[in-house]
């Protein structure tokens, strides 16, 4: 069936890895290969796990203090690029866009920041940038990409990989789609709230 998807490549740039390791034993034992940033990338490799750096995707470093990591056309080509779209296709393959069909994502803990009475300055360095966009693109393109927001949603993923292997119906992806929004909606809310008060 068309709408089933098998997952080949995912793209891990978390906060919290607590819970994280059960998960990446059982997408690794699936053949997932993994792409990863910074301190996410070293957590993998030190469980054993071979991590492909983005910054050799991208031929960019991470630049301005990590602000700037994952932004680039290689990846986002990567998660918004439509499988099913000749067009894209070709573009992808014109460009050498490998497709990213997982994303998993936990942002930056700015609410927690807020509380813990931190200057202004490292509050507003706990606005996610990266992050939020990575968790828009592959929700927007969940016909082809599943995202896995935040920490929240690693066993539910665990639970359908241990069920299906690494294989996703539309339903599957659009579900996790719609726990990303509501991620998205809730962490820009509370920049909002924070800003306005």
């Amino acid at each position: 069936m068309a709408q089933t998807k098998a997952i080949k490549t995912a793209l891990i740039s978390v906060f919290h890895k607590d819970g994280l390791d059960e998960l990446l034993a059982k997408l690794h034992a699936e053949g997932v290969k993994f792409l990863s940033t910074g301190g996410t990338q070293k957590f993998i490799e030190s469980l054993g796990y071979p991590c492909q750096k983005v910054e050799d995707v991208t031929t960019y470093p991470s630049i301005l203090g990590g602000r700037v990591k994952t932004l680039h056309p290689k990846i986002f080509g990567g998660i918004l690029g439509r499988r099913e779209l000749d067009s894209d296709q070709e573009e992808m393959k014109k460009y050498d866009i490998a497709p990213i069909d997982l994303v998993i994502v936990d942002l930056y803990p700015f609410e927690d920041t807020v509380k813990s009475n931190a200057s202004e300055a490292e509050i507003i360095e706990k606005i996610d940038i990266g992050g939020i966009s990575l968790i828009r693109a592959a929700a927007k393109n969940f016909k082809d990409v599943v995202i896995i927001p935040s920490k929240n949603e690693y066993k539910p993923l665990l639970d359908l990989l241990c069920k299906k292997g690494a294989n996703t119906d539309i339903e599957d992806r659009r579900h996790f789609a719609e726990r990303a929004f509501a991620t998205s909606s809730h962490y820009d809310t509370a920049i909002h709230t924070y800003f306005a008060e």
